[in-house]
């Protein structure tokens, strides 16, 4: 039976299994780490296609190197699969490389968004060595056929959708931009194969579950990559499967929170519906608690009413800019006013809100950053992420970063969505100081404090968690104000 190893490198934490969102975690003012979904997908498609699959999460785990070559040493695996992201592709393959100078026989896969399509200049720019396959597209549909493939035990090479292999020395492709629709085909993810205390709700420490629940989005936001890795057409899954996976948590794994994962869990309010009815007429009604991503528009009343029924907690909403100009320009697709209007509608039911923010698109300057920190403010979430805008590879908005002055696939590499390393120095340490100044005087106010601590007399786990967050906020943050002094 082939052995093989998933893994997360050790080193800092980032979002690895989520290839739109690939977040610095420790960086972070809300986020925290999530499950890795991608190895426990793999392990569940492995194990069902006859091998002996295995995940570790050595980030997660904050483990270093040591425990890495101890693993390799006991499962003498034959292939390692493992999971990048554009900030960490670099360090990711300075790992590889001592992996196969210690083990010159083993393949290497490496998974990714930075690979969906790539074009030659970014795979010059990278030294892939010692790498035998890239994967771009959705792994879960992609490497069991592939490794099938590999060891001649099934299938060819060439009609797994999705990914690059050597012929004749040069990387060849295979069909991207072609999607399963049959989500509810795949297999759970095996989280017996994780530690699932290891991810947990940022307020209560609670363990919570990743659950995928839909993939693609519509909309043609220049910042995200969906449309380009996951497809624009919504691909849903039914809501008895998903359903099925809340239970195997709650009673496999004694998991009662989730992050019902979905670029728009409010696109289709008729799915979300029903998605909400499947839960709140199980056994597990109002046993659960979950939160979701949204649009501000489309978005209702009835739909949030009927979320929170089932559950829902918290909605996090890609406010992203307090300029119009900015949304527009984002092809947002939505106004200020919707923002507004969201956050109200949320708020009015008890709903706690968190609100994502961008600043630094090519076409702003300082007056359009503190619009955005404006907006916050009036908006007033419970939670907030301000992002630094980051054209990954691929996206409209690297194209408009082209535009401004000389950029290429390479210099994107090693940076992250709080440090755009693609900048000068002068200009992402303007946007680095601006997004500490907008945390430390929203976090600070005492309005918003009063909040939290009221929250936190409700439920003592929750003071807690968000006396943990807000060290961390305030640590994170303030080395710019001492900078100053």
């Amino acid at each position: 039976m082939k052995k093989v190893m998933l893994i997360y490198p050790p080193g800092k934490v980032f979002i690895r299994g989520e290839d739109r969102a690939q977040c610095n975690v420790e960086d972070s003012t809300s986020t925290a780490p999530r499950a890795p979904n991608d190895l426990a997908y793999g392990v569940s498609t492995l194990r069902r296609a006859g091998f002996l699959a295995t995940a570790h999460d050595y980030q997660g785990e904050n483990e270093r190197d040591t425990k890495l070559w101890r693993d390799l040493e006991q499962i003498g695996p034959d292939i390692v699969v493992v999971s990048v992201t554009t900030s960490t592709i670099l360090s990711d393959l300075r790992l590889v490389h001592k992996i196969k100078a210690r083990r010159s026989n083993l393949d290497v896969v490496l998974k990714g968004a930075l690979f969906f399509d790539p074009s030659d200049e970014l795979l010059n720019s990278l030294d892939l060595t010692d790498i035998d396959y890239l994967i771009g597209g959705e792994m879960e549909f992609a490497l069991a056929p592939l490794l099938l493939a590999h060891f001649n035990i099934e299938g060819e090479i060439q009609n797994v959708n999705g990914i690059l292999y050597r012929s004749n020395g040069r990387w060849t492709k295979t069909r991207f931009s072609t999607w399963a629709d049959s989500l509810d085909e795949l297999s759970f993810p095996d989280r017996s194969a994780i530690d699932n205390r290891r991810y947990y709700r940022p307020d209560t420490g609670a363990p919570i579950a990743t659950i995928v629940v839909s993939r693609g989005c519509p909309a043609q936001c220049t910042f995200c990559l969906t449309p380009r890795i996951s497809g624009a057409q919504l691909r849903l899954r039914a809501p008895e499967n998903i359903l099925g996976e809340i239970r195997d948590c709650y009673y496999h794994h004694g998991i009662k929170d989730f992050f019902f994962r979905s670029d728009t869990f409010t696109m289709d309010p008729e799915w979300t519906s029903a998605v909400c009815d499947a839960i709140v007429h199980s056994e597990l009604n109002g046993k659960i608690n979950w939160v979701a991503n949204s649009r501000t528009k489309p978005i209702s009343l009835k739909t949030l009413t009927k979320m929170k029924e089932a559950g829902c907690w918290l909605v996090a909403f890609g406010f992203e800019s307090g300029s119009q100009n900015s949304l527009n320009l984002a092809k947002k697709g939505t106004t200020l006013t919707d923002n507004f209007e969201a956050a109200r509608l949320a708020q009015s039911i008890g709903l706690k809100v968190l609100g994502f923010f961008i600043i630094g698109f090519p076409w702003e300057n300082e007056h359009d950053w503190i619009a955005t920190r404006q907006h916050m403010f009036e908006l007033d979430p419970d939670f907030v992420e301000v992002h630094l805008a980051y054209p990954h590879f691929g996206t409209k908005l690297y194209d408009d970063f082209v535009t401004q002055g000389s950029l290429s696939p390479s210099d994107t590499l090693g940076g992250d969505c709080f440090s755009p390393k693609f900048l000068d120095e002068s200009q992402r340490r303007s946007l680095e100081k601006f997004r500490s100044n907008t945390l430390l005087k929203f976090h600070l106010r005492p309005s918003y404090v009063l909040k939290r601590l009221q929250d936190g007399l409700e439920n003592p786990s929750v003071l807690r968690g968000y006396f943990k967050y807000g060290l961390r906020m305030l640590d994170s943050n303030l080395q710019f104000k001492w900078a100053e002094l």
